[in-house]
Order: C-alpha cells, then structure tokens, then sequence
C-alpha cells in the first residue's frame, strides 16, 4: 500500500472514529497529494457527501482543473461518484476494494479511467465491520 492509499486509509478511519461510514480518498497530482476527503453522509446529514465528493470539495478549495489527476479511494466508486471521475477529466482510479459495492467501474472503464482495484483485505474489514455493526446506517443508503 503506497502513502496514497494509506492517506484514504487515515480519512476512513477519522470518519469511523466520528461515528460516520468510514470510506476516505485521496486525490494525486503526480506524486504529490492535493487533497482528502472521507464519507460525511451521517455527520453532516448529507445524502452526497460521499468519500470521493468530499475530497473534491476539498480540493476545490485551492484548485479548478483536476484533470489528468489520480484518486484513491477505499471503495469502488458509486455512479455519482464515478460520474464526478467523468466530469472533472480524473484519468485513474485507485481502489481499496469492489467486493462491497462495485457500480462505478464499468462507467468508469467505459469512458477510458484508468481502475486499479487493489483488492485489500483491510478494507473490507473496516467497511464490513460498519455494516456489521450499523447495519441501519449502511442499508439506509448503500450503493446501488
């Protein structure tokens, strides 16, 4: 696991402790990380505040082109977030795991992104413990 990944690891798990879904992101220009981001949906009452927009949110705070950039994510984009890949020209994606939810790749490939599933143990563990342990909070809005 590079420090990219271990960056979205770090967001996860600060979501987690929060109370939230832990899912974090990185976003890569290169080899330098511009921003990160994790899952505020329970935190901020926010339906689309998912790992990845966040992220971008925070990103778009000090940059406006965020193509050809890389973004790491502990899960496989949803359509929402993999449709924000799309529309901001991030060329690669980077992800933790696709077992739990996996609905973005094939939109993602189709409009030639780059996916790199990493298929980390780790992550579904610490995603699984959630639905585990919250499942009312997972199931209230799981990825389609």
């Amino acid at each position: 696991m590079d420090d990219f990944m271990r960056a979205a690891f770090k967001e996860a798990r600060l979501g987690a402790e929060e109370g939230g879904v832990p899912i974090g992101a990185a976003l890569v220009d290169g080899d330098s990380l511009v921003a990160t981001g994790r899952n505020r949906r329970l935190q901020d009452t926010a339906p689309v505040m998912h790992a990845e927009i966040n992220c971008l949110y925070n990103a778009g705070k000090t940059i406006q082109d965020f193509g050809g950039m890389t973004l790491y994510s502990t899960l496989m984009p949803c359509y929402m977030c993999a449709g924000a890949v799309l529309q901001f020209g991030i060329t690669k994606v980077v992800t933790a795991e696709s077992k739990t939810a996996n609905e973005g790749f094939e939109m993602m490939v189709r409009h030639g992104v780059e996916v790199i599933d990493l298929d980390l143990d780790e992550a579904k563990s610490l995603l699984g413990e959630f639905i585990r342990t919250k499942p009312h909070q997972w199931h209230s809005h799981p990825p389609k």
